[in-house]
């Protein structure tokens, strides 16, 4: 109507005769959401631009931990605690963009096996298994790093390690692919926090296809995984305080050869001063001992003509009647002199000859 009209009178006048205000008739919609355009990038106070993609991914591994149920205005104090340059409003939208905020649950199906037992008393390698998370702190990328452990609880051997920027279902299902192809993981016991890595659905359903025994601790009982919680105290004790990392790499580089030397150097309290690389190779020896002793007591007992032992020859202490008649009945052997038989062989043909003619 205002266009219609717009070259006989002034625009205003016509907005107020048609009781329209003038800022909906000069409004234009746009496409887009309206406003500034939301940042892509958040900045740390070292100067260092990230895009927040990686600010997703530490408010994914903040609220990963067991018990952490936090919204937005606590997990940004994280984030500044990682030296990001960040407010609540930010932390808010990325948190409900990816479905992060308060009140979003982590479901899983199937029930969980508990722990029966805290203390395991584990008779050969690869008998079980235990695996846990622990935090590094990268201080030349100013940020934490995870790592993932698996122990073999006869040995205490380190059987494997990740160390990434995060830890996900498919790092956890990979590893056991690796233990699976090189030690073989059926009928193993593989014991677990409820982290979610673990409770993880298609984590479940890989161990059940390879025939592997999952158990969960339980809540708030960190001494039911004791033994791989005793490991993580080493490595924070000879390698996280006593060294400073500088790069993911050099940390990287770090654990690796640390796990080299827990495994092949270090002696062990709990194995009588052993390495847990001797104490795997000495169950692999007696095993072998065992089959071998196995096998010649065989061939002993067999014989060289297969001819089998006589077992049911009275001892010692058996009733004399049962001992004479078991020697009765074995055959008489002569102590003769070979000629000296034959002669007397000879006697007894002649002998018989005669009581025939008679």
């Amino acid at each position: 109507m205002v266009n219609n009209f717009k070259h006989r009178a002034p625009k205003r006048q016509l907005c107020q005769w048609l009781s329209l205000p003038e800022s909906v008739y000069y409004y234009r919609p746009t496409t887009g959401r309206p406003g500034v355009k939301a940042s892509t990038h958040t900045l740390k106070q070292d100067g260092s631009v990230f895009g927040n993609e990686f600010v997703v991914q530490d408010i994914r591994k903040a609220l990963s931990r067991e018990f952490c149920c936090y919204g937005y205005h606590n997990i940004t104090d994280d984030l500044r605690d990682m030296n990001y340059v960040i407010n609540h409003k930010k932390v808010y939208r990325l948190m409900n963009e990816h479905n992060l905020l308060l009140g979003k649950v982590i479901r899983t199906s199937g029930k969980r096996t508990f722990v029966k037992h805290r203390r395991i008393e584990a008779q050969y390698p690869m008998e079980y298994l235990c695996l846990d998370i622990k935090y590094v702190w990268v201080e030349g990328e100013k940020r934490n790093y995870y790592l993932l452990t698996i122990l073999d609880v006869y040995s205490r051997k380190a059987l494997g390690q990740v160390f990434q920027r995060s830890i996900r279902k498919m790092d956890v299902i990979n590893l056991f692919r690796s233990l699976d192809k090189q030690y073989g993981i059926k009928g193993v016991t593989i014991r677990n926090d409820n982290g979610s890595q673990f409770i993880a659905n298609d984590v479940k359903q890989y161990l059940r296809s390879a025939e592997a025994n999952q158990e969960f601790t339980h809540i708030a009982t960190p001494e039911e995984n004791a033994y791989i919680e005793a490991f993580h105290s080493i490595v924070d004790r000879e390698v996280i305080q006593r060294y400073e990392f500088s790069s993911y790499y050099d940390a990287k580089l770090t654990f690796e050869a640390h796990c080299q030397w827990y495994n092949t150097v270090r002696k062990h309290g709990q194995l009588n001063r052993m390495t847990p690389q001797q104490k795997w190779e000495k169950h692999q020896k007696d095993e072998t001992d065992k089959t071998v002793n196995f096998a010649k007591s065989g061939e002993e007992e067999t014989g060289s003509a297969g001819e089998q032992p006589v077992r049911n020859i009275p001892t010692n202490g058996d009733n004399q009647e049962e001992v004479a008649k078991a020697i009765s009945s074995y055959p008489k052997l002569s102590l003769l002199p070979m000629s000296q038989k034959t002669h007397l062989q000879q006697e007894e043909i002649d002998l018989n000859s005669l009581k025939r003619s008679l």
